[in-house]
């Protein structure tokens, strides 16, 4: 319809006025064409999208300091979005009302913003746009963080590499362009909202863009003396421009600082949407029955997490039993949820933390601070090595040219893999996609695209992903893509025996 108002009034305008006159209109025509056809539909995408991702991800949370989706209803005008009442506004209002704000209210709003960051991240979601005009305080000043818009789900093997939220915030590999996992840059943005909260100021700010960038990558910010010890150990160790050295949420809860008047239902990591989908309330369910909903329907629409009006019902009862009893872990939620900025007193003595601290710990006392965290053996996928990447990666092209697996590489140190059972090679069941060139890191090749071979039944794909390590290791891991599990197994079992320097 557009295509055919475009022709007829192009046409009458060439056969109305003189060539002069009738070049400005033609234009505006040529640019009105443009912006319906193609510009249009796409900044209709740009906005739509974000929603539609921001709602996938609000329906499966349902954590205290997370702001709640109840429902959704959509029309072919519009959507709908039933979420959380929040009375207080917004985090950076109450910086900018109260200015620089002291260091256990700083806390208590910091250990809320932690406990549901952590929350994301064990639900593979990055937020990725953590600043305080998207914290969100309730009638008792409790944190929700809101604003999913530019959060995205992370995948093993897999990085992100969209520069997105507000520069003040963003980490240096975002802005840098660099790519990154994801949760790393949220615990630069949590360092940035603390030295916000305690400092009433932000530690990376210029007017000139260019010049924020360069204090961004280098890491140049001062620490103001007023800080507490434990404050001016915390907020270096977050705000580390080199991801890998940079503190992880898990090292930011052992930090003494952090554990200091830290509430029962926050001292427990908050379990995953698979765990809370499992745990279903008696009473709830029968209060939700009484209202006329099939009970078997009912428990099965819980445990899919599939929203309808049963589990909406359902939620808002759970919700409103919260607020007035106990917590989603069964601590005393209405003890912790009210240590608001109006029940802190400085005076007071330091509450200890739930259960003993680990051993490997010290206390800090004084500017003298070096805090020690325990050193706990930890697992660790795929295999170990001190070589160079470049040599690694060359080792395994070979030993994957030895296998007759193909591969098309990704990234400096990424590969996907490609291996059929049954076909003709050097080895038995193998088939050779690779030229003789593929010996060489940095070679362009690819996997032969084989309609025949794609489907085939018993085609293994893979992917190959070489990780750098905090202990200046690489990792080298081999994640199945599609394909049956033991003829994987078995493929990786003949990969390690080819391998040389790992």
């Amino acid at each position: 319809m557009v295509i055919t108002l475009f022709r007829l009034a192009f046409c009458s305008c060439l056969s109305a006025v003189p060539f002069g006159v009738r070049i400005f209109p033609i234009l505006c025509l040529l640019l009105f064409y443009i912006f319906c056809v193609w510009i249009g539909p796409y900044m209709f995408m740009f906005h739509f999208f974000p929603v539609r991702r921001e709602i996938k991800i609000l329906r499966l949370f349902m954590h205290p300091h997370i702001i709640r989706l109840y429902e959704v209803i959509e029309t072919p005008t519009d959507i709908y979005v039933v979420m959380e009442y929040v009375k207080s506004g917004e985090l950076f209002d109450y910086i900018v009302e109260k200015g620089r704000l002291q260091e256990d209210e700083a806390r208590n709003f910091f250990q809320q913003i932690i406990s549901g960051v952590e929350y994301c991240h064990r639900n593979m979601v990055v937020h990725r746009d953590l600043k305080p005009e998207n914290l969100l305080l309730d009638s008792k000043c409790n944190v929700k963080i809101a604003d999913f818009g530019l959060s995205n789900i992370m995948r093993d093997g897999h990085f992100l590499k969209t520069s997105c939220g507000s520069p003040n915030y963003a980490a240096p590999e975002v802005i840098s362009g660099k790519l990154y996992a994801g949760p790393e840059v949220d615990v630069w943005s949590c360092g940035v909202i603390l030295y916000a909260l305690l400092c009433g100021t932000l530690p990376f700010d210029d007017e000139n863009i260019p010049n924020l960038f360069k204090k961004i990558k280098g890491g140049i910010y001062t620490l103001p003396s007023h800080l507490s010890p434990g404050a001016r150990d915390l907020i270096p160790r977050m705000l580390v421009v080199d991801p890998m050295k940079r503190m992880t949420i898990p090292e930011i809860r052992q930090h003494p600082w952090f554990q200091a008047r830290l509430p029962r239902y926050l001292a427990v990591p908050p379990p995953d949407t698979m765990q809370q989908a499992k745990k279903i309330d008696e009473e709830i369910l029968q209060e939700v029955i009484k209202m006329g909903f099939d009970r078997n329907q009912l428990v099965e629409s819980l445990r899919s997490r599939i929203q309808n009006e049963g589990t909406v019902a359902y939620y808002l009862l759970l919700d409103n039993r919260f607020r007035v009893s106990n917590g989603y872990l069964g601590a005393e939620f209405q003890e912790t949820m009210e240590i608001g900025y109006n029940r802190m007193h400085p005076s007071e003595p330091v509450s200890p933390s739930v259960g003993h601290r680990p051993a490997g710990y010290m206390d800090y006392q004084g500017m003298g601070l070096r805090s020690q965290y325990p050193v706990d053996r930890k697992w660790a996928l795929g295999l170990q090595s001190r070589a160079h990447p470049r040599e690694i990666m060359t080792e395994v092209l070979k030993a994957l040219q030895e296998l007759n697996v193909g591969w098309k590489k990704i990234g400096h140190y990424n590969m996907k893999c490609r291996w059929i059972p049954g076909s003709p090679g050097h080895h038995e069941g193998m088939l050779n996609d690779s030229g003789p060139n593929n010996h060489f890191f940095g070679d362009e090749s690819s996997i032969i695209e084989n309609d025949g071979a794609t489907k085939a039944p018993n085609v293994v794909k893979f992917e190959v992903q070489l990780y750098k390590t905090r202990e200046e290791k690489y990792l080298l891991d081999l994640q199945r893509v599609q394909g049956p599990q033991f003829l994987f197994l078995d493929l990786c079992a003949a990969f390690l025996a080819q391998l040389r320097v790992l």
